[in-house]
């Protein structure tokens, strides 16, 4: 039980720290903030769209007492955050992903026939990975390496980043606005649920791993 507490806090320590930092920078910056924020968000920096768009909601748009109309301007600024974040991310992986992936993947459990599977899929239904990619926590930072890597068409890929995050970013600015001082005591609520959704996400990984793991070692075999 003790160690269940002791990671319980160590969660609630960081989502402090995040919900700080968010609001420090919407504090010195104002609404860049929001595009600064989101496109590091759109890289694999543990920045997580789910604190810094509630955060616009709340303190860019109900804490200056300004209209609903000013909420769509925050899901704007962070959805070209994103794209912004997105097309850095891409080119890396265009540029350079493909040999780094060659040489370096099999420690990070992908294989040479993951990135031919990744290349023909996005040939094929890269439009679609990318749009319901920017809307799943998780992947949001992920699927431009992937993109990058396939050397999807950059304009389709802008388009369709952009499309995906729009919806993403304005509905949670949206509850931010709504939520505003009240985001606390819902996370006081909605806490002691963190750690089994953590341990069942543990569990899930451990699995794909054991999975990822035969299957290099299948590959290295042959």
């Amino acid at each position: 039980m003790l160690i269940f507490n002791e990671i319980n806090l160590f969660i609630a320590n960081i989502e402090s720290f995040l919900l700080s930092y968010t609001a420090s920078v919407y504090d010195a910056i104002g609404w860049p903030g929001v595009m600064f924020l989101m496109a590091l968000e759109s890289t694999i920096l543990p920045l997580p769209s789910e604190i810094v768009m509630p955060m616009a909601g709340w303190k860019l748009v109900l804490d200056k007492n300004l209209s609903e109309v000013h909420i769509f301007l925050a899901g704007l600024y962070g959805a070209i955050g994103c794209l912004i974040g997105s097309l850095f991310e891409y080119y890396i992986a265009r540029i350079g992903g493909r040999k780094l992936i060659e040489k370096f993947g099999k420690y990070f459990l992908v294989t040479k026939n993951d990135i031919s599977k990744s290349e023909n899929l996005f040939e094929r239904k890269g439009n679609t990975i990318v749009l319901i990619g920017r809307m799943i926590p998780g992947i949001r930072g992920l699927i431009s390496i992937p993109a990058g890597v396939a050397k999807m068409n950059v304009v389709k890929f802008a388009l369709f980043t952009f499309i995906g995050s729009f919806p993403w970013t304005l509905g949670l600015a949206w509850g931010g606005y709504m939520l505003g001082k009240n985001y606390e005591n819902i996370r006081e609520i909605s806490r002691p649920f963190d750690l089994p959704i953590i341990m069942a996400v543990l569990i899930i990984i451990i699995i794909f791993i054991w999975f990822r793991v035969k299957g290099i070692r299948s590959e290295n075999i042959n």
